[in-house]
């Protein structure tokens, strides 16, 4: 059964970005036209010293700050569309329990995107004309845990939604926020290494950008990245059930 229940939501993942095209194009171009602003401003007032790094550094960051927002905001996303058609209460009436149908989802919701992450880099790389360290083993050995922690925030959104039904306004928040942790280096505030995610992309930048291998890295780097990813996912599955419990005492699973 679990089986089923995750390849059904990955199926309608897809069956949803595919019959909504417009809106899935018009979310990857939006991506795409701040990477275009923010590129040419590098281009005209950077230090020509470093444009060509900035860049690169820019690629990485805008790319992650993509997966970032839709993996953090889908869980949320889907509890508001869920009670909005009417339907919450049936996914509670699984006998594998809402968060686990909610999980399978958000597998869906990040597969999908990272492939659509992967081909802005390529684009971002072919307009800016700067090629990154692409060294697929370092990358998915980062980006396992990272995801992790993804989808405890999703989690997190995911019990605001169940509660308080409209937070639209907050994941607009929630996008600034995490556009500072994708783009600020870790070297400029060593303190944002508690922060969630901020410790993945650093080292993904490192790998990306500087051309770091797995032996660049020390046993401190991959501590701090698994720590930090299994704190925040059992922080927001945490909080997912406390919401869940929250709303079924006081009846909200059936209103909106």
């Amino acid at each position: 059964m679990p089986v089923e229940v995750l390849r059904a939501n990955v199926r309608k993942v897809i069956i949803e970005m595919l019959r909504y095209l417009p809106n899935t194009v018009s979310l990857v171009i939006t991506f795409y036209v701040i990477f275009l602003g923010v590129f040419f401003g590098i281009k005209v007032v950077g230090d020509p010293a470093t444009v060509e790094e900035n860049v690169r550094y820019l690629i990485v960051s805008n790319a992650f700050w993509f997966l970032l927002i839709l993996g953090i905001s889908s869980m949320g996303w889907e509890v508001t569309a869920e009670a909005t058609r009417g339907t919450l209460e049936q996914l509670y009436m699984s006998p594998l329990g809402a968060w686990r149908i909610l999980l399978a989802r958000m597998v869906g919701v990040v597969g999908a995107n990272l492939l659509i992450m992967i081909a802005m880099i390529f684009v971002s790389m072919l307009t800016a004309g700067q090629w990154l360290n692409l060294a697929p083993v370092p990358l998915l050995l980062i980006l396992a845990p990272m995801l992790v922690g993804i989808t405890g925030l999703g989690y997190a959104t995911a019990g605001l939604a169940i509660v308080y039904k409209q937070i639209q306004a907050f994941l607009q928040i929630v996008q600034f926020a995490f556009m500072g942790l994708a783009f600020v280096p870790l070297s400029a505030a060593p303190w944002l290494e508690l922060a969630p995610l901020v410790k993945g992309i650093d080292m993904v930048r490192q790998v990306m950008v500087s051309g770091y291998g797995l032996a660049d890295f020390g046993a401190a780097d991959w501590l701090s990245l698994l720590l930090n990813s299994a704190v925040y996912f059992a922080l927001g599955l945490t909080a997912y059930l406390a919401c869940e419990r929250r709303a079924m005492n006081r009846g909200l699973l059936g209103q909106y």
